[in-house]
């Protein structure tokens, strides 16, 4: 490899490394502040703060996950190492409960359920873009990547039975209101809540999936981090 080459290499890597810091960070900062806003609110205002959490932290809530989409272009374009399809398991189950469910329905947003999903949510990005952040910059501790492999292992399945019961208390009012269902040409209709419950179904074998997927990777994670610290 030539001077050159390595030098335009060197420098590509630079780059990618800032771009990945960066968003690690602005989604860190986000979820951040939700998650420290809603503790505030809580001991401040008690279970009152839990009705209104989504008219209060909803617009972050969105805006980080939206941007969070940008995670399958990074692995479309190898910036970022990690399987596809596992990762969009996750981001469309939330993209789909977020927006499809919470977002459309304004009597769901007050319900406590949406609270504690936020918090199971936010939890785990914390600890994930902390990690990864660092990672990018050659720094890690062992403290936190055992917890970056191990706390989702009962959070995600909580948040998975979360945004079931979600879906649960939404199915009423999007079947008495006819949210987001649409008749089309040909007298052809699509109703939104068999569509839900289609999905709720699916969510639990994609929940299999993907917690599968995460076992296994926290097994390689963890024993090349082992191998490491032993060399060192």
């Amino acid at each position: 490899m030539g001077p050159s080459v390595l030098s335009a290499w060197l420098q590509s890597r630079y780059r990618k490394n800032v771009y990945l810091f960066i968003y690690y960070l602005i989604q860190f900062c986000g979820h951040s502040w939700i998650f420290t806003n809603m503790m505030v609110r809580f001991f401040s205002f008690g279970k009152d703060s839990m009705v209104d959490t989504f008219y209060a932290i909803g617009l972050v809530m969105r805006i980080c996950q939206s941007i969070s989409l940008l995670e399958l272009v990074h692995i479309y374009v190898g910036i970022e190492s990690n399987h596809l399809f596992p990762r969009f398991l996750q981001l469309m189950e939330r993209v789909i409960i977020l927006f499809g469910v919470i977002t459309s329905q304004e009597e769901v947003q007050e319900k406590y359920v949406v609270c504690v999903l936020f918090i199971f949510w936010n939890l785990l990005d914390m600890v994930r873009y902390t990690y990864s952040m660092l990672s990018v910059i050659g720094t890690s501790y062992t403290i936190l990547t055992w917890l970056s492999q191990t706390l989702w292992m009962p959070v995600y399945p909580l948040c998975v039975l979360a945004e079931a019961f979600a879906i649960h208390q939404s199915l009423p009012y999007f079947e008495s209101l006819g949210t987001n269902s649409t008749t089309l040409p040909f007298d052809i209709s699509t109703c939104f809540p068999y569509m839900l419950k289609l999905y709720l179904m699916m969510l639990f074998i994609g929940m299999y999936f993907t917690y599968s997927h995460l076992y296994m990777e926290r097994r390689d994670v963890l024993r090349v981090f082992s191998i490491k610290k032993n060399v060192r």
